[in-house]
């Protein structure tokens, strides 16, 4: 593969990762950074809050035909973020909830 095709390559992939929507950057030696869901702040991955967040789409018609599609998507909030909206007591519950389906 030539050098130049190598590098173009490296330059799309990189474009396309800039464009999606969690944006993930990767610093040399350090955590990558995640982009806050909330504030925008760019917060190392390891302490970054990660909550999966419930998506669903259906059409507005309430009959048979109707077509739902439901998507899990990880969202990342900062520390101060995820204390703001409460998501540390949902993820205790969450788990609290798991354990009484395992016993």
């Amino acid at each position: 593969m030539p050098a130049f095709f190598a590098c173009s390559l490296f330059i799309r992939i990189f474009l396309l990762l800039q464009y999606t929507d969690i944006v993930v950057f990767k610093l040399r030696g350090k955590n990558t950074l995640v982009i806050c869901e909330s504030c925008g702040r760019k917060v190392p991955r390891n302490k970054a809050v990660i909550f999966e967040k419930a998506i669903s789409f259906s059409t507005d018609m309430k009959n048979a035909n109707d077509v739902r599609f439901f998507e899990r998507r990880k969202v990342y909030y900062c520390i101060s973020c995820a204390k703001h909206r409460g998501i540390f007591e949902k993820k205790k519950r969450m788990a609290m909830r798991k354990d009484n389906k395992l016993v």
